[in-house]
């Protein structure tokens, strides 16, 4: 039994954000009910790569779903959502504000219907503010949220961050908002509407951004593969490739001086404490560079290892998905979908001692489940489901 079970979510949502969400819910025994265009499906049903016709893209960020097709510029296509809502304890979409209100679907409706409903909205600037109407997409609230301007080697162009950060990070925030608002409702039987923006997503995240700009009016600007604040912390080139070193506090810079041979320079007054060494950064880094290309990564490895020096090496997918602490802890699930056949995904990040979620459906066929959801629903004859295909409401 996975923590959300018996928890039912009525998935209006289409490519990253909201489906990221969902999944999040469904990984952990949600049972999520997956409402599609008839005939189209999610958008991304359409993005590459294809496996065996099928949208690989699609089948990564919609496992443990159950599809439902469903018109909802349909009168009797909204009154079945209608319907539905009253069945369910949440809603997530991710259309542009406004929408669902124009359909006549939008909160205030929906809570009259089940004053328990939650309600979960996530868009590109939330539904307030200036910018509400505005249309989004991850790349543009990673160039106006800050990520793009921290991001990039130094002194070069501002650079998008590689996975759909502003939308994964909008999925993880409106996930989290759906569970805050259960607990409430458990406490006091009281629905409610969870807004999340993808631009208040990537403010949040600018970590120390903020801070620095704030305390010493310097704008931020991309800095590469180095920690603005810590040093050493970035990659360095090895006998044979690339490894990461990040000493993290001046115990560990000594066990690294240590262990690499610069114990001449451990207690050196220009790099004794890390804000010692952040000033003098630009003396210290060429020394350890000079020192780490001596030897092999996987020799560096073993031997920080040793001494409890955080490090490792860039791995490129290929490796991520043989790394032997990555398949340890179940991070690369196969999934055997009807048509797909074959295909690995993440895991689930999330290891619960006593209710573990699961991974145990592969994403859904557009419309797979219409009949049995409208059975086990309402008690749908397959006479009252053909009539709804042809009038064109499935």
């Amino acid at each position: 039994m996975g923590p959300l079970e018996g928890l039912k979510v009525l998935d209006l949502t289409r490519v990253l954000a909201g489906p990221y969400c969902t999944m999040l819910l469904g990984d952990l025994g949600a049972d999520i009910i997956k409402v599609e265009i008839p005939g189209k499906g999610d958008d991304s049903r359409h993005f590459g790569p294809y496996q065996n016709g099928e949208s690989a893209y699609f089948m990564s960020l919609n496992r443990n779903k159950r599809s439902m097709t469903l018109n909802l510029k349909h009168d009797q296509g909204k009154l079945l959502l209608k319907d539905l809502v009253k069945k369910v304890d949440v809603i997530v979409e991710n259309f542009r504000p406004g929408t669902m209100e124009k359909l006549g679907l939008g909160y205030d409706v929906l809570r009259e219907l089940n004053p328990k409903i939650i309600y979960a909205a996530a868009s590109g600037f939330g539904h307030s503010g200036p910018y509400s109407q505005k249309p989004a997409y991850d790349g543009v609230v990673q160039a106006m949220g800050g990520i793009m301007s921290i991001t990039g080697p130094k002194g070069g162009e501002p650079t998008r961050v590689g996975p759909s950060i502003g939308d994964i990070a909008a999925g993880m925030f409106t996930a989290i908002g759906v569970l805050a608002a259960l607990n409430h409702k458990n406490e006091t039987g009281q629905g409610q509407k969870v807004d999340v923006a993808m631009l208040d997503c990537q403010v949040a995240m600018l970590e120390n951004a903020i801070a620095r700009y704030v305390v010493t009016n310097e704008v931020p600007k991309p800095a590469g593969n180095r920690h603005t604040s810590i040093v050493p912390f970035e990659p360095f080139d090895t006998k044979d490739s690339k490894i990461v070193v990040a000493a993290g506090n001046d115990a560990i810079w000594e066990r690294f001086c240590k262990v690499s041979g610069l114990e001449n320079i451990m207690h050196d007054d220009r790099f004794k404490t890390n804000p010692d060494r952040n000033k003098n950064y630009d003396e210290l880094r060429p020394i350890i560079a000079e020192t780490m290309v001596t030897k092999t990564t996987e020799e560096w490895n073993k031997l920080l290892d040793d001494v409890g020096v955080p490090n490792g090496p860039i791995n490129y997918v290929d490796k991520v998905l043989e790394n032997e602490q990555v398949i340890a802890r179940n991070m690369i699930v196969e999934l055997e979908h009807p048509v797909a056949g074959k295909l690995k995904v993440p895991g689930i990040a999330i290891k619960l001692s006593e209710t573990p979620g699961k991974i145990l459906k592969p994403a859904p066929l557009l419309g797979q489940h219409n009949q049995e959801l409208l059975k086990e629903f309402f008690d749908y004859t397959d006479e009252e489901i053909a009539k709804l295909i042809n009038e064109g409401v499935l």
